[in-house]
């Protein structure tokens, strides 16, 4: 019971950070069943089934407050789904020995990325109302719905970072359209991990405690997306991946580190964490300092993908 109500309080705050992020409850979620040695198949099909329900209700919510642009849904997550299903398929076809240490090793890169990119770069806003084009959007949405399927996540931390680095939409619209469209990558993925591992080998009591959590936070989600600085909470998110699969790796046969030199590096990791949500804060002020209009509510056009 402990298990199930820890599970809903890390979906109900996964979909907080990804309401408002575009990113993040696949990560955070398969993170913390793979430190509970649960395989790496059966921990990404838990977190995709509960993303259908959690998508569904957080796509509803952010049309429902006007963030969603239908055609870039459209364009990115066809062939998300497309490749969320080869990469589910590719990932029950591992062992578990094999499939966990890979999967930590992908869900740190994206760890790195996001914080890197939050803490340095921030979010463009010059190019608002530019068109995004299709052959952009369906490479994206591929290479990000492989990537999810494989690594327990990842559908948001490869597009949301790439299309806010397009400058082309505002920050709220990408987010609600990338939110929007995981839910035909989670139904993708969770088919082929379906057909891959089978039911028995999924425990959908976590499942639900999953989706619990996650369907409580979506709609509130959806509304903080105007209010929270995604700067600082993409430096802190992103912290939170890398601690915890440079855990998984430390202790993996792949390392298997002594107790001093996980404990050092746990420390300089949360130390160049700390600074960076730091920098990000101070960051965020000062742009606030300078342009006081809150992200989303910048002039310019939504962005509509073309061909």
């Amino acid at each position: 019971m402990r298990k199930l109500l820890l599970l809903a309080l890390v979906g109900l705050g996964a979909q907080l950070v990804d309401g408002s992020l575009g990113m993040a409850y696949g990560v955070t979620s398969t993170t913390l069943l793979l430190a509970i040695n649960t395989s790496a198949a059966s921990a990404s099909a838990t977190v995709h089934l509960a993303e259908i329900g959690t998508t569904l209700v957080s796509g509803a919510a952010h049309w429902r407050f006007g963030n969603v642009d239908w055609t870039v849904v459209r364009r990115v997550g066809v062939p998300g789904a497309l490749g969320a299903f080869a990469g589910a398929t590719f990932l029950s076809s591992l062992s578990t020995a094999t499939a966990a240490p890979i999967m930590s090793l992908i869900l740190l890169t994206l760890g790195v990325y996001v914080l890197v990119r939050f803490t340095v770069s921030g979010l463009p806003r010059d190019r608002v109302g530019l068109p995004l084009r299709k052959r952009f959007l369906g490479p994206l949405g591929l290479v990000a719905g492989f990537v999810d399927a494989t690594g327990g996540g990842g559908w948001g931390p490869v597009g949301t970072p790439a299309i806010l680095a397009s400058g082309r939409m505002e920050p709220r619209r990408v987010i609600g359209s990338i939110d929007t469209s995981e839910f035909l990558v989670a139904i993708a993925a969770s088919a082929g991990f379906l057909v891959g591992i089978g039911s028995e080998n999924i425990n959908f009591g976590w499942v639900g405690a999953l989706l619990l959590g996650g369907m409580i936070a979506a709609p509130i989600a959806a509304w903080l997306v105007r209010m929270v600085p995604p700067r600082v909470l993409g430096s802190a998110v992103g912290g939170v991946i890398i601690l915890t699969n440079v855990r998984t790796l430390l202790l993996s046969d792949w390392i298997d580190a002594s107790t001093g030199v996980r404990y050092a590096s746990y420390l300089v990791i949360v130390a160049a964490w700390a600074a960076a949500v730091a920098w990000s804060v101070r960051q965020h002020l000062a742009d606030r300092t300078v342009e006081p209009v809150a992200a989303g509510d910048g002039p310019g056009e939504p962005a509509t993908a073309t061909s």
